[in-house]
């Protein structure tokens, strides 16, 4: 521990992202983690079999060094998500990063860690110009390898969280996945980091683990020194630096509060999820890998809501045949036994994903060949991931769903798609759910404005309200000039809301929720009175939800979303909100929670 050497007044605030709630109270631990300065090195030709060596032993250290973290792995609730670990062995097998970097090597004739550097800088580049925030945290992945297999090259140890003895809040730039599985509950009772977000994997370990973090206060490494008395709230992303007493004796109150309430939802895991007036609501997880389903199965889960098939695409030389996407998908649906399993088409843009695949840069990838567009313009890549699906249909409840669907001559290039795929197994004698579910995500203005027509064609809408909310109110909530517009209790987006969930509802067909709104609490009542009979989250949001679910009726969302209806602006829909909520729940929406 370093001893505090700056003046640091008193009640000192710091506000990041919480990205884990709960309240942590103890001294902070500076962690020193300079990411290593390369400086290019060009070589000769005669030296270039030497540093393609040394770059390929290094990728098999970082390999050795992840198995034995994830060996060391005890707390169960961190077992579960050892999944993240065999990414991370994925990531050190990919052909972008591994041949990327040879080629790299062999033709620049410049040295192993010049030539990961370069890599790495190109999957940033990849990355930024993906629109779902879940899969463009996946960066945060890839540049944690890419430093671990830089610290080899470098012959850099890095501290390792497991040494740490005291109790303590650490502070870092950033920390890796594997770190995080490393944590001692006992020892460290909480993080703050400079970068991050609250879908990155080191997030959601954390909340996993019960340990609050606070993400992207982008300067808490150069502001807070080690040894500094500091309160971390990680419900609502503040760091306090130096407390005063009254701080103090407040958040201990806090943090005795949210303790008490995190144990009462346990109780709440094996209930089913019904209002009291008899409204019964699917809460089902939004997946990436199927080793994640293990989690999503013990926090409550009925099915898979939303599952990204973009992870199979990603840093290939060529796409992922059909053979190899059914035995995905299949595992996925022999996992869930028999819950539901709705399965993502492809929801990417060109050449991001699919290096083979060469299409012209776009002066607006957000609104250009992407989601259904590219898909219906690759049909062999589109047919092979329909077969796959299908095939996959016949092991269990699959649903096929399209994303970005803008109107229904779209959506019935789709179904004519299905029907060629299903065409094509029979005749080969191939077994799958004749009936299968094939649904919409519903993201873009027009389809929500053609909500009606659309749910004369289709089994299921679900509802993406980060895209949607983007769309509809032409904001970047990325940049940071524009994010404050991105409201989601806009009136435009509840009225937007109702229109779609009236047009389903009308129809007979199931309504469904997979953006953030869903897994958030606050937003329980107002989705109840839209007759959402689905929600998918992320799998640590089941109990708090359920919670609310079960202690209200139907009735009183409904009364409260037509009032929600005649109001103006976003802080007057916000500010009734919350009044409804504090009183239905003040324990919980008495101050921030979540």
């Amino acid at each position: 521990m370093v001893s505090a050497k700056i003046d640091i007044p008193q009640d000192t605030f710091l506000v990041g992202i919480g990205s884990s709630p709960g309240i942590a109270i103890g001294e902070s631990f500076l962690l020193h983690r300079d990411r290593i300065n390369v400086v290019p090195r060009s070589i000769d030709a005669e030296d270039v079999a030497a540093e393609v060596e040394s770059f390929n032993k290094a990728i098999v250290t970082a390999k050795a060094q992840l198995q034995e973290i994830k060996e060391g792995v005890v707390d169960r609730r961190l077992v579960d998500h050892l999944y993240i670990i065999d990414t991370h062995m994925l990531i050190l097998d990919d052909e972008m990063l591994t041949k990327g970097t040879v080629k790299l090597i062999e033709d620049e004739l410049i040295d192993a860690e010049a030539a990961l550097h370069k890599t790495i800088a190109r999957f940033k580049t990849v990355f930024s110009t993906i629109e779902d925030e879940y899969l463009r945290e996946r960066l945060s992945d890839v540049e944690s390898v890419g430093d671990r297999v830089m610290c080899v090259l470098a012959g850099e140890a890095r501290q390792s969280l497991a040494d740490i003895e005291q109790m303590v809040v650490i502070i870092a730039h950033d920390l890796s996945p594997a770190d995080t599985l490393q944590i001692d509950r006992d020892k460290i009772i909480g993080f703050v980091t400079d970068v991050g977000g609250r879908t990155s994997h080191t997030s959601i370990l954390a909340r996993s683990l019960g340990v609050p973090a606070v993400v992207g206060l982008e300067t808490a490494t150069a502001l807070v020194p080690g040894g500094v008395p500091v309160i971390m709230d990680g419900t609502n992303g503040t760091l306090i630096l130096n407390p005063s007493e009254t701080t103090f004796r407040e958040y201990l109150r806090k943090k005795q509060d949210y303790e008490y309430r995190e144990k009462e939802l346990l109780s709440y895991k094996e209930l089913p999820s019904v209002t009291r007036d008899g409204f019964r609501v699917s809460l089902q997880s939004n997946i990436e890998l199927p080793l994640e389903i293990p989690l999503a199965l013990r926090q409550g889960s009925e099915g898979v809501g939303l599952m990204r098939s973009e992870f199979l695409f990603m840093g290939r030389e060529e796409p992922p045949g059909e053979e190899e996407q059914y035995q995905t998908y299949r595992e996925v649906v022999d996992r869930m036994g028999s819950h539901p399993v709705t399965i993502r088409t492809l929801d990417v843009g060109g050449d991001k994903f699919v290096p083979e695949i060469n299409l012209a840069d776009e002066m607006n990838p957000a609104m250009g060949l992407r989601g259904i567009r590219f898909s219906l313009n690759e049909q062999q890549l589109f047919n092979s991931q329909l077969r796959a699906i299908l095939r996959a249909s016949a092991n269990g409840p699959v649903r096929i769903m399209f994303p970005m669907i803008t109107g229904v001559a779209e959506l019935r290039r789709c179904h004519d798609r299905v029907e060629q795929a299903k065409q094509e197994l029979r005749s080969e004698g191939v077994h799958f759910d004749e009936e299968i579910k094939v649904g919409i995500m519903i993201e873009t203005p027009s389809a929500a404005l053609v909500a009606d027509q659309l749910a004369r064609e289709c089994d299921f809408f679900s509802i993406v309200t980060n895209d949607l909310i983007q769309y509809c109110l032409a904001v970047d909530r990325a940049n940071e000039h524009v994010a404050y517009l991105y409201e989601p209790l806009h009136p435009a987006i509840l009225r937007a809301l109702s229109m779609i969930c009236k047009a389903g509802v009308e129809q007979g067909i199931t309504v469904s929720m997979c953006g953030e709104m869903a897994g958030d609490p606050l937003y329980t009542l107002i989705l109840l009175g839209l007759g959402i009979s689905e929600l998918s989250m992320n799998p640590a949001g089941i109990p708090r939800v359920k919670r609310i679910l079960r202690k209200v009726d139907r009735s009183t969302g409904i009364k409260l979303l037509e009032e929600l209806l005649e109001l103006p602006t976003a802080n007057e829909v916000s500010k009734r909100l919350e009044k409804e909520m504090a009183d239905l729940f003040p324990d919980l929406f008495g101050e921030p929670w979540m």
